[in-house]
């Protein structure tokens, strides 16, 4: 027999009123929308609102400056504000999945080395890519780098996966601890291509480290979007089962989740949103452990609701953090890892202390 997920919810966390469903998505919405306006108007070359709506066609302005204020906005701000949003999606909504695949609210796929495989796969390619060209063999397009990062992303995931699991259980504790040596790992094949790199690579190197949108393109937007539209696609499929396992992958079985291809479709879908986002931004950390657990205090653990809304806070967060990467220490550019992680960490060891005082240790 099915469990509703309205029985899931009050099983895992209590019965509590939460807000309609609708009103969620909307006041979600709007956040997003203000952070997009906020990003398009706000930098060096400042669009105040009113010059925003006339290059939009819905106000009148000077034509030479709506000219110059086109150029900037559809080249350089509107590219910028799509790859961010579809980034910080993707790490949003990869979070949730795997904090409810694995039943533990410290899954991050930044912390436990998924984005670190991905990223160490796309800094490879770089270097390859540069002795290619080098020796002017051929030169790799750059839509083989999310395939490149989604591979290493998996890898990463399928390996974190099989030291946790062992006659069908997982380990939470193998998960975390495996996690933070695969990130070790890959940290330390990274730095060994930074001993190695020319002062070219070296820069390249360092973007994947740091996390940067500072090279936002339409190009880069379109080469991850097929992954964007295929995680969006893809959350429906997981939403029920995830809201079953969290009574327990026995129980799970019983009401007709089958537990091992839900693992299985699950570790993919994350390896896909994550290898595809830190093909063009890097290691952003994070940002998967805060939108899941902001939302969880609002909507409640409905995978539902959770995985959908985690695509749009995402997707906001991500526009004003790298809002504020670029206004912060302005002309310079601040990597957008370091303002994630600033936000992040603090909620982290807040989300510690939690867990602590509920656990009694």
């Amino acid at each position: 027999m099915t469990m509703p997920a309205a029985t899931v919810a009050q099983r895992s966390g209590g019965a509590v009123r939460r807000p309609h469903p609708l009103a969620v998505f909307l006041s979600l919405a709007a956040i997003f929308v203000i952070a997009a306006m906020l990003a398009a108007s706000i930098g060096s070359a400042g669009i105040p609102l009113h010059r925003l709506a006339a290059v939009l066609g819905l106000a009148q302005s000077d034509p030479a400056t709506i000219g110059r204020d086109q150029l900037i906005l559809w080249s350089i701000r509107l590219p910028r504000i799509a790859l961010a949003a579809m980034v910080g999606g993707l790490l949003a909504a990869s979070g949730a999945v795997m904090q409810g695949l694995f039943r533990n609210p410290l899954a991050d796929p930044a912390l436990v080395g998924v984005s670190g495989g991905g990223a160490l796969a796309a800094a490879v390619t770089i270097v390859v890519s540069d002795r290619f060209m080098e020796s002017n063999i051929f030169a790799i397009p750059f839509e083989i780098l999310p395939v490149a990062a989604l591979l290493g992303a998996l890898l990463a995931t399928a390996t974190l996966y099989r030291l946790a699991t062992r006659e069908g259980r997982t380990s939470i504790a193998i998960f975390l601890l495996g996690g933070l040596a695969i990130a070790a790992l890959a940290n330390a094949a990274i730095g060994l291509l930074v001993f190695l790199a020319d002062d070219r690579q070296l820069r390249d190197i360092t973007f994947w480290m740091l996390g940067s949108l500072s090279g936002a393109t339409w190009s880069k937007a379109a080469a991850i979007l097929p992954f964007f539209l295929a995680t969006i696609v893809a959350l429906p499929l997981v939403a029920r089962g995830l809201d079953l396992l969290v009574l327990g992958e026995a129980e799970a079985f019983h009401s007709g989740v089958h537990v091992e291809r839900l693992k299985k479709f699950s570790i993919l879908l994350i390896a896909a949103a994550v290898g595809a986002a830190v093909s063009v931004s890097g290691v952003i950390g994070f940002v998967g452990i805060v939108v899941p657990h902001l939302l969880r205090i609002v909507i409640g653990p409905s995978h539902r609701m959770l995985l959908p809304a985690s695509v749009v806070l995402g997707a906001a967060l991500m526009v004003g953090a790298d809002t504020l990467s670029r206004t912060l220490a302005a002309p310079a550019e601040l990597p957008i890892g370091i303002v994630t992680a600033v936000i992040g960490a603090p909620f982290f060891l807040v989300l510690l202390l939690r867990q602590r005082m509920l656990t009694g240790l």
